[in-house]
């Protein structure tokens, strides 16, 4: 890939990471909350490029499947995880620790999201 076209996706990408903090920002920041909303802030933050990194992951997992070929030298090869496989699988609960985190923040008294991003990510209702 030449540099141009890694500077288009990281653009992309940070597009999809602002649009996704501007979404989660309308449903986890607190009207008139400096202090709770800074630590809010930096996990939505945080979940955002999370969420844009588990897309990516999952399109490459369903493009190359989960498994990959490798070679230890001249005569040892075999198959394992796919090294995107493993990402995914790790960032995922990272993911699903933040946004446990984000509703655990949020006051008794303000309806926590019934649909939340760990569901609406994987396509559960």
């Amino acid at each position: 890939m030449n540099p141009d076209d890694l500077k288009q996706i990281s653009e992309q990408r940070n597009k999809k990471i602002k649009k996704h903090i501007k979404k989660m920002r309308k449903l986890y920041l607190l009207p008139g909350n400096d202090r709770k909303n800074e630590l809010l802030s930096n996990l939505i933050d945080e979940a955002s490029f999370m969420f844009v990194m588990l897309e990516e992951l999952k399109e490459n997992i369903n493009k190359n499947g989960i498994t990959e070929k490798y070679q230890n030298g001249k005569n040892q090869w075999g198959i394992k995880d796919s090294t995107e496989l493993k990402a995914y699988n790790t960032i995922i609960k990272n993911y699903t620790s933040v946004i446990k985190q984000l509703n655990d923040i949020l006051p008794e008294d303000v309806p926590k999201n019934p649909e939340d991003e760990f569901d609406a990510f994987n396509g559960i209702k």
